[in-house]
């Protein structure tokens, strides 16, 4: 039996769903961000690799391919984080941000954990899709990782997936192999003696962001996202500056500090890492943001539009007029992210009240 008077209780019912629906709105704002911020990432990321020095490394060298892949992550994640830096700064969480990395044992563990899952796994998987399979396989490849998040994320800490949000899911994940199944059926026919590399990469960014939204999750749950991003990309940048790149600059004959000069000595090379970098730092911002108010799965559901904005963007940037399939893709996932959005706000403010229940009993 309640205790507040009838009155109070309607009140109350109704300023939670005020903040439920409030939550739920701005999940999917930060959420549509996300699609077009990553979208717009494969024009600069594919572009890199016709600058010096990595248009000038022979097709055959794939050992010296792999390493530049390396540099050129690393100085990515450098430039994301320099952005995130600035971000906070603006935001006056700088402060958050040292209290937060500190604490390694509670709270940054967990984006130490996501930067290896997003950084050695999935930016440099997604780096070798690009080249070695193309843009439209790269980007076809990642549309799974909502899928493997929300996998993670039920059997690790039994986030809900109602069935509105898995129809929603896979109405847009429809959607956006629509719109690339073409496209990676013509490049898969050509003959590439080292696709495989690129398939493989497709897999690993497929695994690695799926990784990283249901363990950066964990750390979202005591931790801001805004400062939680600044710290997962302070953890991919030593990962690569102190432990991989010297591995293979100490035991390769690998030219690592020349690739490294060669990058930052030439400015059209760092033109597209910068558009790279604030595409990518923003769009995690938004990827964080929205995991922490709808969940792993709901904001990859939605973030999946990133193909819609992938093409428009790779159109725009090649003046090539995008196919039939377009339009078809374009529609199923514009249905799909209607459907997640029309979900009850209170459904969305419940993922894993299942698990507060077991764990109370």
């Amino acid at each position: 039996m309640s205790i507040l008077p009838d009155n109070a209780s309607g009140d109350l019912a109704l300023a939670l769903h005020q903040h439920y629906a409030r939550n739920q709105r701005w999940g999917f704002i930060w959420a549509m961000w996300l699609a077009v911020l990553w979208g717009a990432w494969y024009v600069p990321g594919t572009a890199l690799w016709y600058e010096h020095p990595y248009a000038d490394i022979p097709a055959d060298a794939t050992t010296l391919r792999l390493a530049a892949t390396a540099v050129m992550t690393w100085v990515h994640a450098i430039a994301v984080f320099l952005f995130l830096l600035l971000w906070n700064m603006v935001l006056g969480k700088v402060s958050d941000y040292g209290r937060t990395i500190v604490k390694f044992r509670q709270i940054s563990k967990w984006y130490a954990l996501a930067s290896l899952c997003g950084g050695p796994l999935a930016i440099f998987g997604s780096c070798l899709a690009m080249f070695y399979a193309g843009p439209i396989f790269a980007a076809i490849s990642s549309l799974l990782f909502p899928v493997v998040g929300a996998v993670i994320a039920k059997l690790w800490y039994n986030e809900k997936i109602s069935s509105r949000a898995a129809l929603g899911m896979a109405i847009i994940i429809g959607g956006g192999i629509t719109i690339y199944a073409p496209g990676l059926f013509g490049e898969a026919s050509s003959s590439h003696p080292h696709a495989w590399i690129g398939y493989l990469g497709g897999a690993m960014s497929a695994i690695g962001w799926g990784s990283e939204g249901a363990v950066a999750a964990r750390g979202m749950d005591v931790s801001d996202p805004d400062v939680g991003i600044q710290c997962r990309f302070t953890f991919e940048v030593l990962f690569w500056g102190c432990l991989i790149l010297p591995f293979i600059a100490l035991f390769t004959t690998i030219p690592v500090g020349q690739l490294i000069y060669e990058t930052l000595t030439n400015g059209k090379a760092i033109l597209w890492i910068l558009l790279a970098a604030v595409t990518h730092a923003f769009c995690y911002t938004s990827w964080y943001k929205a995991t922490s108010l709808i969940g792993v799965s709901r904001c990859g559901g939605i973030g999946n539009l990133y193909a819609v904005f992938a093409i428009l963007f790779i159109s725009a940037f090649t003046l090539q007029i995008p196919e039939w399939y377009f339009l078809a893709g374009l529609s199923l996932t514009i249905a799909g992210s209607f459907v997640m959005f029309s979900e009850p706000a209170e459904s969305v403010s419940q993922l894993r009240e299942v698990t507060k229940a077991k764990a109370a009993v």
